[in-house]
């Protein structure tokens, strides 16, 4: 069965002062969580802000929903109905009160419902025992708070695309858990229609509801693909001291310790371990992406 993409974009490229952002081409499938993982600077929000339309100054091809271009998203509202964001940036005013953020989100989205972003500001526990204060200001939040306002905002429309640049970030476990289930519910409810994108540096918080996943270091995208058959690509390898030295040459990346090693391996290479006393797992995708990050990255590792 072929997969609809929410989106796909080629050629994507952006300079800045001491960055360019440089993507060749990636697709974000249909009716599925796709996460955007890459350390702190590797090009995640630059990638993020250009897909939402917030930065128009890039070149590049990108193709919305299977059929709309990025010139057709800036000039038709139907369009950017279709897709939510949230950001770390002042997405909202600071001097906004929670009854101003919704009043502007109705006058804004014509999907926007009242009684659903209500329900989410309670299911995210933004205000204490059950009480909602509308005429708290934004600036007065903690940033979890506002992270939590903004999903509850973009949460509350009828969209097809979420866009989520870092969410989990600032929030507890309690709350990264409780965003997980969001995410599921969201797209379980849009019958194979909605998707989500997201970005962080860490995915081990995240990973039980990726279903596909986008790899970036250094502006450029260095792996990608859906969770399942990228932990057939690669594997967890662990073995004794001895057996190091002659492993190293082999694994994609590895972790030494007092009693050995770990590393990951490519599953094409499997064969020249024979004889090696080693053990084969299944890797997380956060192993993965440790290991895709490690081999491409220009940072030192020390």
């Amino acid at each position: 069965m072929t997969t609809k993409n929410a989106i796909e974009a080629a050629k994507i490229t952006k300079e800045l002062k001491n960055f360019t952002l440089d993507v060749e081409n990636f697709a974000i499938p249909q009716g599925f969580a796709t996460a955007l993982i890459g350390e702190n600077g590797a090009g995640k929000t630059t990638l993020l802000n250009i897909l939402a339309g917030i930065r128009l100054d890039y070149k590049g091809e990108i193709t919305y929903f299977g059929q709309y271009s990025d010139k057709q998203k800036e000039n038709s509202g139907d369009i950017k109905n279709r897709i939510g964001y949230t950001g770390p940036g002042k997405y909202y005013l600071p001097q906004w009160t929670v009854k101003d953020i919704e009043e502007i989100s109705k006058l804004m989205f014509d999907d926007f419902s009242a009684e659903d972003f209500h329900r989410y500001c309670e299911e995210l526990a933004i205000f204490s025992h059950g009480s909602i204060d509308m005429k708290k200001a934004n600036s007065s939040f903690s940033d979890g708070m506002k992270m939590k306002l903004m999903l509850a905002g973009v949460m509350a429309r009828k969209t097809d695309l979420l866009l989520l640049d870092e969410p989990a970030s600032p929030l507890d476990p309690l709350m990264r858990d409780k965003l997980c289930q969001m995410i599921g519910e969201y797209i379980h409810e849009g019958n194979g229609k909605r998707s989500v994108f997201f970005s962080t540096h860490n995915i081990s918080d995240m990973e039980n509801i990726t279903d596909y996943a986008i790899i970036m270091e250094n502006g450029q995208i260095v792996e990608q693909g859906f969770v399942e058959d990228l932990k057939e690509k690669y594997i967890l390898i662990k073995g004794d001291a001895a057996d190091t030295e002659a492993a190293g040459k082999v694994l994609y990346s590895m972790t030494k310790n007092p009693y050995g090693f770990e590393g990951i391996c490519l599953a094409e290479n499997i064969d020249k371990l024979v004889g090696l006393n080693v053990t084969k797992e299944i890797p997380t995708l956060y192993q993965i992406s440790v290991a895709v990050t490690k081999n491409n990255t220009k940072i030192v590792m020390r």
